[in-house]
């Protein structure tokens, strides 16, 4: 059985209880009001976790209160998960980050332009890491390329990662690569190429790779049927503006392996994983998951001046392969150390990884119209919570 994580009080590793009992009350007040349905939070600060609390419910259907054990579909937090799991063949030497995509996926070589032009240049693996492939979302626009991917029902899930790389090949490009920063579905695609380098399903990878050596126990692309008591659940309808609220079904093994959004996973198991990132690639005995300089390279700005969506980019922000990165203290609208890293998911699963501070935190929600709101919500109480 997979051991848990270190612990410590709060004061030992430099962080306020009465901070931290801000935070906690915040979101008590917030699920008593009724904006979310639960939550669970955990932070971790100089290898130890202070602060592992679960609120509310755990579904509002059910009068169950929410278990540190909840499992969350965690949609974009799959992305760096997919990324380390990548890299982990290029410390193998089986590719370059300058490698064409098309040298992995063949249909990659003819790509077009919306118009039909030829790119002036091919898609790269990095620019599938670092989102600059010119690939991009269908939500993310209302343009013929976004109206494109809809009439391809490029999200559905009756579909291999092998025929939604395909059909994504036939459609035009939004940028030309290596000009844009376009939150995308390059780590789709880089699942995909992962796939074809490794010889195996993307779910098989990644349970081989990193899973299994982290003892993410709960993680994967579903929920076993033994474990489906404990997934979190979201209101039907938004609280503010009565929208439906639709969440991934993730009760069996789907035909699509999304590298870009399809995992499960529980605050737990994912700080498991950040606290590995914050080690520098070492797990908790000291075996290695991913080299120090390797890990440098893909939490280092790889966009310099390539313009990004500001949308999803803050001010003093760049992105690296696979995490968007902080490259100021300053500009943005919350707090954060230089060289911090992070990213978020759509149903509201936010993480943060803080080298400076030593500190690594996650929080688990699932109500996507709320999920800015909270992102930004508790990271500013984390950090006001850190005493020395």
């Amino acid at each position: 059985m997979t051991q848990p994580l270190p612990t410590a009080r709060p004061h030992q590793v430099g962080l306020s209880e009465a901070g931290l009992d801000r935070l906690s009350a915040a979101l008590e007040s917030r699920i008593a009001a009724g904006h979310i349905p639960g939550a669970v939070a955990l932070i971790a600060r100089r290898d130890r976790v202070a602060f592992f609390r679960a609120f509310g419910r755990r579904d509002p259907a059910a009068a169950e209160a929410m278990g540190l054990d909840a499992i969350f579909r965690i949609y974009s937090m799959t992305k760096p998960i997919v990324s380390l799991a990548a890299m982990m063949l290029w410390e193998e030497g089986r590719f370059l980050l300058s490698d064409p995509v098309a040298k992995f996926l063949p249909e990659f070589a003819d790509v077009r332009l919306a118009g039909g032009a030829t790119p002036a240049r091919a898609i790269t693996i990095q620019d599938l890491l670092r989102h600059t492939s010119g690939l991009t979302y269908e939500f993310r626009g209302a343009g013929p390329v976004h109206r494109a991917y809809m009439d391809a029902r490029i999200a559905r899930r009756d579909q291999t990662n092998a025929e939604q790389a395909a059909t994504l090949a036939r459609l035009p490009l939004l940028h030309e690569p290596g000009t844009h920063w376009e939150y995308s579905r390059s780590t789709d695609v880089l699942g995909r190429v992962v796939e074809v380098i490794a010889g195996a399903g993307l779910a098989a990878v990644l349970a081989e790779r990193v899973l299994a050596p982290l003892g993410m126990d709960d993680s994967g692309f579903f929920v076993p049927t033994a474990a489906q008591g404990r997934l979190a659940g979201g209101f039907a309808r938004d609280p503010e503006t009565g929208a439906g609220v639709s969440l991934l079904d993730v009760s069996a093994p789907p035909r699509f392996e999304s590298g870009g959004g399809g995992m499960v996973s529980t605050a737990a198991d994912y700080a498991r994983f950040l606290q590995s990132l914050l080690n520098g690639g070492l797990l908790n005995g000291g075996q290695r998951l991913i080299g120090r300089k390797t890990l440098e390279l893909m939490t280092a700005d790889h966009l310099g001046g390539v313009p990004a969506a500001a949308d999803l980019l803050a001010p003093g922000h760049g992105f690296g392969l696979g995490f968007a990165v902080r490259r100021t203290a300053g500009l943005a609208p919350f707090p954060g150390s230089v060289g911090s890293y992070f990213w978020g998911g759509a149903a509201g699963t936010t993480f943060w990884v803080d080298p400076a501070e030593r500190l690594c935190a996650v929080l688990m929600i699932q109500a996507p119209g709320q999920r800015e709101h909270y992102r930004v919500l508790f990271r500013d109480l984390v950090y006001a919570a850190i005493a020395d």
